[in-house]
C-alpha cells in the first residue's frame, strides 16, 4: 500500500477504526464493514448520495468517474476536501456523511406488488 493509503488510518482516527482492502487498481475504504470510501491514484474519494452530495457540489468537488467502453461511468463518489488530511476534527464529519450515506444504501428496498405476486 501506498504511504497516502496508509495514511487514512490516521485521518479518520476520531472517526473510527477504518479497514482499506486493494480493489480494481484501487483501494475501498471501510468502517463497519461498510465501504465509505475509495482512493484512485492516490486521491481519496467519499461515498454520496442525495442526502450528502450538497457538501460535495458546494465545494467544488469532483465526482469520481472512469472510462469502459468509451463511455463515462461516474460512480456515487466525491473527491475528498483537502482539508480532512491534516483536520482530524473535519475529516470525522465528513466520513460521518459519507458512512451515513453508505447505511442509507444499504437500506431494504420496497418490493413492488408485481415481484410480490400480487394481482392487479
Amino acid at each position: 500500500m501506498s504511504e497516502f493509503v496508509e495514511y487514512l488510518h490516521e485521518v479518520f482516527e476520531r472517526f473510527g477504526p477504518i479497514r482499506i482492502r486493494k480493489m480494481f487498481g484501487g483501494y475501498g475504504v471501510y468502517h463497519g464493514g461498510l465501504m465509505f470510501g475509495l482512493v484512485a491514484e492516490d486521491t481519496l474519494y467519499l461515498k454520496a448520495d442525495a442526502g450528502n452530495a450538497g457538501f460535495f457540489e458546494k465545494e467544488h468537488l469532483e465526482q469520481f468517474e472512469y472510462d469502459k467502453g468509451g463511455r463515462t461511468i461516474r460512480m456515487s463518489y466525491y473527491q475528498a476536501p483537502d482539508g480532512i488530511m491534516d483536520d482530524r476534527e473535519l475529516a470525522a464529519i465528513w466520513a460521518r456523511r459519507s458512512f451515513e450515506a453508505a447505511l442509507r444504501s444499504q437500506a431494504p428496498k420496497r418490493i413492488s406488488k408485481k415481484r410480490r405476486g400480487a394481482v392487479g
